[in-house]
């Protein structure tokens, strides 16, 4: 009796972290792109570490943001299974501010339908590390994202 509860306990960690990885992933390009005021090299579109999702940072207003232009067919089913939206033309990244270092905002994850506080920074003109906990800096996952040169799914 213990094996499957012990699985099904494995899969229900793990399918909490996917959205960690998300999240840390659309923390750092929304982070980036608040920062680009200071460093033009920021805003554009960038590939999380899978390579299943683009997202495209741009200034909106005061703040920055990221919208998803490209996703892959499973990680637009996750999102469908999660929020019950489509991942395409979602606002991931929203009210993104530099903060110190790095930049802070609000990362909404749509595998689970809700939003989070994310961080992130930018290591060179080609990559971002974003970082997100799910409690507090309990929980946490880094994820270092690429730019896409043509700004479009390859």
């Amino acid at each position: 009796m213990a094996g499957p509860a012990g699985s099904q306990s494995r899969m229900d960690s793990r399918t909490a972290l996917r959205p960690l990885l998300l999240l840390a992933a659309l923390t750092g390009l929304v982070s980036a792109s608040s920062a680009v005021a200071a460093e033009p090299g920021v805003f554009g579109v960038w590939r999380n570490p899978k390579g299943s999702v683009h997202l495209e940072v741009r200034p909106c207003g005061a703040s920055a943001c990221g919208y998803v232009i490209w996703a892959s067919d499973a990680a637009q089913e996750d999102a469908r299974r999660g929020s019950g939206k489509p991942l395409v033309g979602q606002q991931l990244l929203q009210d993104f501010h530099p903060d110190g270092g790095g930049w802070r905002g609000k990362v909404y994850v749509p595998d689970m339908d809700r939003t989070f506080s994310g961080s992130a920074r930018l290591l060179d003109p080609g990559r971002l590390e974003a970082r997100g906990c799910l409690l507090g800096r309990v929980l946490c996952k880094r994820q270092v994202w690429t730019r896409l040169e043509g700004g479009a799914a390859d």
